[in-house]
């Protein structure tokens, strides 16, 4: 498979990107926007897998995150929506993309919701992937998580956020249970996920900025952040993602399927937060499917796997 990456300038910093497929190609391209703030693309590689059938699939590390330029000295003020959604504008724009979808992943999906709000010309299709349409309802679902999690675990997570040691080895143990549970539920987790973990702990700058210092325990700028008000704004069509387990629970995401005009909405029931890699296949075929129904081909022709007869949306 053809794979092509570079750097776009970005604000005198670089965004790394990579394309795996032909950009050339007469299908539409799927640019795909990982978590976070402060993840890499690597927990989201596997969305590639789409590229199989002719369709090019642009992977980017965010400013501050993995291949692109870091700014651990960055105020925290610098991490906000409006710089990450002017750095896809800049992506786009280098690539000259005139029609593509957008795949967002947690924080992606948030940031993509935000891209569509807009109405940019260029987007075809839209995919809303285990993401929080208000963090006020993100925050009171990880409340609820968190309190059904073991009264020692809890107990542990109390001690050290009172204290302030969040990089203590016993909050580090206690929060890595609520992720086998909520995050990624295949044990011990694949490479790819592995990675982009360790990526966050080298360099957790985005990260605490705007989210804080566990998925549970959002103190930073995203805390009041919500779309519910805006999503009417949203016309392309969309398919909307979750887990049975994810801590993006469906009352986090419930908004997004019942808001956006064209929404339809699927929950895997073996997945948490990343769907993609705990039901890598499902999730391959049904985005897929929603992409090549929403996208089709010059003429009609488009080319489907032997497994897309399983229909899902």
């Amino acid at each position: 498979m053809q794979c092509t990456e570079g750097y776009v300038e970005f604000r005198g910093y670089r965004t790394w990107y990579r394309i795996t497929g032909d950009l050339c190609a007469d299908a539409c391209p799927l640019l795909v926007l990982h978590g976070g703030p402060g993840c890499t693309h690597d927990y989201v590689d596997s969305f590639k897998d789409l590229a199989a059938n002719g369709r090019a699939v642009i992977h980017y590390d965010q400013l501050g995150n993995g291949n692109s330029t870091h700014l651990r000295n960055a105020e925290p003020g610098f991490w906000t929506v409006g710089l990450f959604l002017d750095e896809l504008q800049t992506l786009i724009a280098h690539l000259g993309l005139s029609q593509y979808a957008l795949l967002g992943q947690s924080w992606g999906g948030m940031l993509a919701a935000e891209h569509a709000v807009r109405r940019p010309a260029g987007l075809r299709a839209l995919v809303i992937a285990n993401s929080p349409a208000s963090m006020g309802l993100w925050r009171a679902a990880a409340l609820r998580l968190r309190a059904r999690l073991p009264e020692d675990i809890q107990a542990a997570l109390d001690e050290h956020e009172a204290a302030g040691t969040l990089d203590h080895p016993a909050y580090r143990a206690a929060s890595q249970v609520f992720y086998a549970q909520h995050v990624c539920r295949v044990l011990p987790w694949p490479a790819e996920v592995a990675r982009t973990f360790a990526a966050i702990d080298a360099d957790p700058t985005v990260y605490h900025a705007m989210n804080g210092p566990t998925e549970f325990h959002v103190v930073g700028s995203l805390r009041n952040w919500s779309i519910i008000e805006r999503l009417h704004r949203i016309t392309a069509p969309t398919l909307v993602l979750s887990g049975k387990y994810d801590e993006a629970t469906p009352e986090t995401v419930k908004p997004y399927a019942r808001l956006i005009p064209d929404a339809r909405w699927h929950v895997f029931a073996n997945s948490s937060h990343m769907p993609h890699v705990e039901e890598r296949v499902a999730c391959m075929r049904l985005v897929g499917n929603f992409l090549d129904d929403q996208t089709p081909w010059p003429g009609g022709q488009m080319l489907r796997s032997s497994a897309l007869a399983n229909r899902a949306v």
